[in-house]
């Protein structure tokens, strides 16, 4: 990594002036892969794309991030967006729960630790008799490094050289808009992340960053769609990008997901968006009472504001039961499962959701289902755990689903019938778009994607109703 020198932030009329971008380059961070994608706002799809995995480096000090081939890939695919065609500006997404540390020369003070990787475990007592009330933070306590606090604590004790030489605390999409522009920054979604390190209802660093002196480390926090400055002379030279190629803050992927729908609608609505977790999202809900031991959790939107949330592993899950199994489901198959009862109820994955610790059970002998009908039966059941998802953080209006699940007719189907409201399928929009549109200076977005409607259908309502009376008997651990 080139030494990149601490950059003050640009005056606010070069920002008004770099505005109405078109063709926008986003680096979008996945856990399991990375891309570049060169999106074009005026017909809001992805135009290129190039892609690579996300590698894990087994250490030293422990399993981390390859960053170093992700700047390789980064500044390799904006050179080729160069030679082909325009980029009026940047944009940056990542998976959360992950922090950049910088030394006192603004190199890396230490790799970027795994969120997979159990090494925080090892001091559950000890950071658990320091972290915030989930009252405070909204984020429930979670294992491994999925709590950032948890990451930076196991860090600082273990190793004690890293906490002498870091001198900045950076979220993981600013880490990269700081490789890109020199502006260290970090941002609320991020920050808002399960991480223990935010204060949702007062926008605010929580009590654990004061408590453990962190404070004076942690970057000036940023608006998502704030535009930080041009990128670097050392960017410029790397990528053959013009110098003045404008930068902005960056975002959670989740939350790029939700911006969109942030600008198109108004409340109340929820969104839920789908993949390895099914997360969910109320905007404008009922005030409730979550619970963090039922996977629910307060996330911070791209306006700073709190937003219920639910999670559980549903792609996980999905890939779980039906390995093998044919996905080319029918009315006939639908009809089967009805008519026998055959139900799956929580928990294939139960380290997560609202019912953790519960282990599933099917209603009847799952050797009789085809392959088929299993496809129908354990649709069913994401759909109706995604139903009590969406009930426990109060959510109300329509239900915006995005990501594979958008595309099972059976899932959102039964989801409707579950929640006895509509149901709309997402095509086209997703983490690129959502990032895309940060540089825009729009704060309202006719919505441009196509909508598939899903209105409760008797024959799914029965079906919930069922299950729900069959799942008073599972609640019990």
């Amino acid at each position: 990594m080139n030494r990149l020198p601490f950059r003050s932030k640009p005056s606010s009329t070069w920002n008004d002036a770099m505005s109405g971008h078109r063709h926008v380059a986003v680096f979008d961070v996945g856990k399991t892969n990375a891309k570049i994608a060169l999106v074009d706002l005026a017909e809001m799809r992805e135009i290129a794309v190039r892609q690579m995995p996300n590698t894990v480096l087994p250490g030293p000090p422990y399993p981390h991030y390859d960053t170093d081939a992700l700047w390789l890939f980064l500044t390799g695919g904006l050179r080729e967006f160069a030679r082909t065609g325009s980029v009026d500006a940047i944009s940056v997404t990542t998976h959360g729960a992950s922090v950049a540390l910088l030394d006192l020369d603004g190199e890396l003070a230490a790799p970027g630790l795994d969120y997979e990787y159990d090494g925080p475990d090892s001091l559950c007592a000890e950071y658990d008799a320091v972290r915030p009330a989930f009252a405070e933070s909204g984020s429930p306590r979670l294992p491994m490094g999925l709590n950032a606090g948890a990451q930076l604590f196991w860090q600082f004790e273990t190793f004690p050289e890293i906490r002498e030489r870091t001198r900045t605390i950076l979220t993981y999409p600013q880490y990269w808009t700081y490789r890109l522009t020199g502006y260290a920054t970090n941002e609320v979604t991020s920050l808002g992340c399960h991480t223990d390190l935010w204060c949702p209802g007062k926008a605010r660093f929580s009590s654990l960053v004061k408590r453990l002196g962190w404070l004076p480390l942690m970057a000036p926090v940023r608006k998502a769609n704030e535009l930080l400055g041009a990128i670097s002379s050392a960017t410029a030279e790397a990528t053959s990008l013009p110098p003045d190629t404008p930068v902005y803050c960056g975002i959670h992927d989740s939350n790029a997901s939700l911006y969109p729908h942030l600008l198109a609608r108004e409340a109340p609505f929820a969104v839920v968006s789908t993949g390895t977790w099914v997360i969910s999202m109320a905007i404008g809900g009922e005030e409730v009472q979550l619970d963090p031991a039922r996977d629910t959790l307060i996330n911070v939107n791209a306006f700073g504001d709190p937003v219920p949330s639910a999670r559980f592993m549903g792609g996980r899950e999905y890939e779980m039961m039906m390995i093998g199994a044919s996905v080319n489901s029918g009315m006939d198959d639908i009809e089967a499962v009805m008519k026998s009862g055959a139900m799956l109820l929580p928990s294939v994955e139960m380290r997560s959701g609202p019912f953790q610790g519960r282990r599933h059970r099917w209603t009847v002998d799952e050797a009789s289902l085809t392959g088929a009908q299993r496809h129908v039966a354990v649709s069913c059941y994401l759909a109706l755990v995604t139903a009590v998802s969406l009930n426990m953080i109060g959510a109300k209006g329509p239900a915006f689903v995005e990501g594979p699940f958008a595309g099972n007719g059976i899932y959102c189907g039964m989801l409707a019938a579950a929640t006895g409201r509509e149901v709309n399928a997402v095509a086209g929009t997703g983490t690129s778009i959502g990032a895309a549109l940060l540089t825009s200076p729009r704060r309202s977005l006719p919505w441009q994607d196509g909508l598939r409607s899903y209105d409760p259908k008797p024959v799914f309502t029965e079906y919930a109703r069922r299950w729900n009376a069959e799942l008073g008997g599972h609640r019990a651990r």
